[in-house]
């Protein structure tokens, strides 16, 4: 793929109206959303859409999410249902990703949904990206602005260290409140976790009134991260550690002795919003060896868990 000069643009009327035109224009622009920074284009763009692809290094089996501006955007491509009404009416905007049936005849390219029948969309919570989708009109394909398999983003800083000269533009938004992607739910048939996020389990059950079913490594990949490594950095990661070893760099959780703490006071919100800022920081350092203490597995703990996992499994 051939260099760019990437820009950064500014969060405000003519940033946006800017980057709405790059993506119109079939261009690549990251941009801020409460989880962490996305690497957008037009997804009913086949060419744009592509670029994604070949930008990240990301494996076109590997479906993305269309981000949407309101409910009646996601309406247009996919078949809405009752259960994707609950869950819309209390998690959105925000954190959550729903996949449900593709309509038929859908402008959405078939690279977004990898040629599944189902697309997975999202209403993002972040003022920039909302604000965005709106100056755009229509659904943005947006996986997270890092090379595939590699720590995600949450600074533009980020996005520029590993994507610079190979997509268009970045909108600096601060960094990502959340920062861990969204929760992903299936809703093909009974409803299903496939991949844990911003949005706890244990919260959606209880506003569907019943249990997910829960399949996040599937062999056939219906939704982003399921693959079994993912979101690692270039040093290996031991997990759980409750006693360091020689040439570790140390990433703590509670009250321990470690190179960066996820939070000092054992709060897994604060933990979360800290996991890839002090994934990046401590792989920035040099070191082939990072030990990760144990993190509850409990609430986000499920989430953040989950991503070490994915950061700890055998390179691909």
């Amino acid at each position: 793929m051939s260099e760019r000069q990437t820009k950064s643009l500014s969060p405000d009327d003519a940033g946006l109206s800017e980057a709405a035109q790059v993506l119109r224009a079939g261009g690549l622009v990251s941009f801020a959303t409460e989880t962490v920074y996305g690497l957008g284009a037009d997804a009913t763009n086949d060419k744009a859409v592509a670029r994604i692809f070949a930008a990240k290094g990301r494996p076109q089996f590997n479906p993305l999410i269309a981000h949407v501006a309101d409910i009646a955007m996601a309406k247009r491509y996919v078949d809405w249902s009752d259960a994707a009404d609950l869950l819309a009416n209390a998690f959105w905007p925000g954190p959550l990703t729903l996949v449900l049936p593709l309509k038929s005849q859908s402008a959405i390219s078939s690279l977004v949904t990898a040629g599944l029948s189902s697309l997975a969309v999202r209403l993002p919570a972040h003022p920039l990206a909302r604000r965005l989708l709106r100056e755009f009109g229509g659904p943005i394909a947006a996986p997270s602005a890092n090379p595939s398999g590699k720590i995600s983003p949450t600074t533009p800083a980020h996005v520029l260290a590993g994507l610079s000269g190979k997509i268009d533009a970045v909108v600096a938004g601060g960094n990502c409140e959340v920062g861990l992607e969204s929760t992903i739910v299936g809703l093909l048939g009974q409803p299903s976790l496939l991949r844990s996020g911003g949005v706890p389990m244990v919260a959606i059950e209880a506003v569907l009134g019943t249990a997910l079913t829960a399949d996040t490594s599937p062999d056939t990949l219906i939704a982003p991260g399921q693959m079994s490594s993912h979101y690692a950095p270039g040093a290996t990661v031991r997990l759980n550690a409750t006693v360091w070893q020689e040439g570790e760099l140390r990433l703590g959780f509670g009250d321990v002795d470690c190179d960066l703490n996820l939070s000092p006071s054992g709060d897994l919100v604060e933990a979360a919003a800290h996991l890839f800022q002090h994934l990046h920081a401590l792989d920035a350092r040099g070191s082939d060896k990072i030990a990760v203490s144990p993190i509850p597995n409990t609430g986000l703990g499920v989430a953040i868990n989950d991503r070490l996992d994915r950061a700890a499994a055998p390179r691909l």
